[in-house]
């Protein structure tokens, strides 16, 4: 079945506040429409509008036809508690909800075997669950766990799994789904570039409707045949045509003549403004200087009179003249300056020359993802290396960053740490601030001792976390939100050591940007752990580890 997903005037709030209105959209099989704009615009609250599982403020959502499916994934981890891979796959691709109305229908019509609606309803409910995979399900299952490299029983609970390993139950459940319209909510987040691949083919080829948020420019640029932008600095929502590099170029031009045209309006204006100013101060100037000067004299010409008279009328005319020409003027209101990331890495005095030395050094671990082993591992970290970490998920980048900062004791060999080492580290789990208990302005409290209450928050204001943000427990932010208040506290630390794993997960773009410019100006040394493509093509490296099975090798440039 083919669907088509249509939007009229939809207006999208949260709770009191109106992200945006005036949403016109048409989103017909093949197109693949990528929503972006910055954390907070409503590009995941659009999703459930559109998904039908929110109300807009305004206007309407039509899905043609009625019956069709639509598929949201969302952005968080949903496994219920207990749930299994095989109950998570049956889940996320709509079979377990269709099952149960089957069986439902079937119990209804086994009970009223003469009820023709009954029957009717059973062959519904059959149609759906035959649509959306359910009959071969199970052995699908098995064959794409294959494909992803997920050698795991498939009744395992998926909250025992790895992070990585919980990353391909997701895409999984995304490549079995046979819905007949999709909604995708940041899918590349915690994808290997081996998943990323997989994730672009099946996206790339299929046959239905597609809206989704990314913060993945290189999976944007490959897949989206449209972008919408939710743009708060044109206080509007726009959409372009031809995909998102074409976007990029049309957004600056769009840009810069929204910026031109008010620049020219003010000034436009302005002028105006100073010539209605002119004008009636001459028009008082002269009935002034005619009465000083018909008092003086004592003129009793009448001729004289009007004649100041008529040239201050003159003078009155023109200016409301002018202020008429003020009135008719078409308003061009003036683009809002968005708040943006203004990030800066401090830096702490110089390192020795040598960072981090491991010598043989081997790690292993076991837990309820199995028997894991990191090494032999033979590295050093020299001054000013800037170190990109590659591999696919589960294969040890994590463990190797444990072992070099020194939370892990190496089981054989050994790791040493240079001298004057000050090490500043955005970690993927974002440990710190994932507290039920304490809020952020407490954490930062207990994280910068030495600071003031003001100083704090305004630190967190240039991240922008302002008053709702700073009371809330930390554990209530959103994953944007969790990563802004790491950088932010990276940011209060000087550092000479940066280790950054994943940072740009649930980044906004143009935080991501902002990053790489400091990174950029960032002159001590880097440990990057990224799946991000372009960010390792847009980020001054030096060197590249490629991690593959617990083994750790130097690729060469080029390689």
């Amino acid at each position: 079945m083919t669907a088509t997903i249509q939007a009229r005037d939809v207006a999208v709030g949260h709770g009191a506040t109106l992200l945006f209105s005036g949403l016109d959209l048409v989103v017909a099989p093949g197109d693949v429409v990528g929503l972006v704009g910055p954390n907070g615009a409503g590009k995941s609250t659009l999703l459930h509008v559109l998904a039908g599982r929110r109300r807009p403020e305004a206007g309407e959502v039509t899905v043609s036809p009625r019956t069709a499916h639509l598929g949201l994934l969302t952005q968080e981890s949903d496994a219920l508690a207990g749930e299994t891979i095989r109950g998570s796959l049956a889940r996320r691709t709509g079979v377990a909800e269709a099952e149960t109305q089957l069986d439902t229908a079937a119990r209804r019509m086994a009970e009223h075997p003469e009820d023709e609606a009954s029957a009717t309803s059973y062959s519904t409910a059959l149609e759906s669950w035959l649509a959306l995979g359910g009959a071969d399900l199970d052995e699908r299952a098995e064959e794409v766990a294959g494909r992803l490299g997920l050698a795991v029983d498939l009744d395992r609970e998926v909250r025992t799994l790895s992070g990585g390993q919980a990353a391909r139950v997701g895409l999984a459940g995304l490549l079995l789904s046979r819905y007949d319209g999709y909604l995708l909510d940041e899918p590349t987040n915690d994808l290997d570039v081996g998943g990323l691949d997989l994730l672009e083919e099946f996206v790339s080829g299929l046959d239905a409707p597609v809206v989704l948020v990314s913060h993945d420019r290189a999976f944007l640029s490959s897949t989206v045949t449209t972008v919408v932008e939710i743009d708060r600095s044109l206080q509007r929502v726009v959409a372009y045509g031809g995909g998102y590099d074409a976007y990029l170029e049309e957004r600056s031009i769009t840009r810069r003549h929204a910026r031109e045209a008010y620049e020219e309006y003010a000034g436009r204006r302005q002028a105006l403004e100073a010539r209605a100013r002119m004008q009636r101060d001459w028009m008082d100037k002269g009935v002034r200087a005619a009465n000083s000067k018909l008092a003086r004299r004592k003129e009793k010409d009448k001729n004289i009179r009007f004649h100041q008279q008529a040239t201050s009328e003159k003078q009155a005319a023109k200016a409301r003249q002018t202020q008429r020409m003020i009135e008719r003027m078409d308003v061009v209101e003036e683009p809002r300056k968005e708040w943006q990331l203004q990030f800066s890495i401090a830096a702490a005095p110089r390192s020795g020359d040598v960072v981090a030395v491991a010598r043989g050094a081997v790690v292993r671990r076991s837990g309820p993802t199995g028997a894991f082993t990191l090494g032999p591992v033979d590295l050093q970290l020299d001054l000013g290396d800037r170190v990109a970490i590659t591999g696919p998920n589960g294969s040890g980048k994590t463990t190797l960053l444990a072992l070099l900062l020194g939370r892990l004791t190496p089981g054989e060999g050994a790791v040493s740490a240079g001298s004057r080492v000050v090490v500043g580290e955005v970690d993927q789990a974002r440990r710190v601030l994932d507290s039920e208990e304490q809020t952020l302005a407490r954490v930062l409290a207990l994280e910068l001792p030495e600071w003031t209450d003001a100083d704090r928050r305004t630190l967190l204001a240039k991240f922008g976390l302002v008053g709702r943000h700073v009371e809330r427990p930390t554990s209530t932010l959103s994953p944007g939100e969790r990563t802004r208040a790491a950088l932010a506290l990276l940011q209060a630390r000087g550092v000479n050591l940066l280790v950054l794993d994943e940072p740009t997960n649930h980044l906004d773009l143009p935080a991501i940007e902002q990053l790489e410019q400091a990174l950029e100006a960032f002159d001590g040394t880097l440990l990057l752990v990224t799946h991000d493509r372009r960010m390792l093509e847009t980020v001054r490296l030096t060197r590249r580890w490629e991690v593959d099975g617990g083994t750790v090798t130097e690729v060469l440039p080029g390689g």
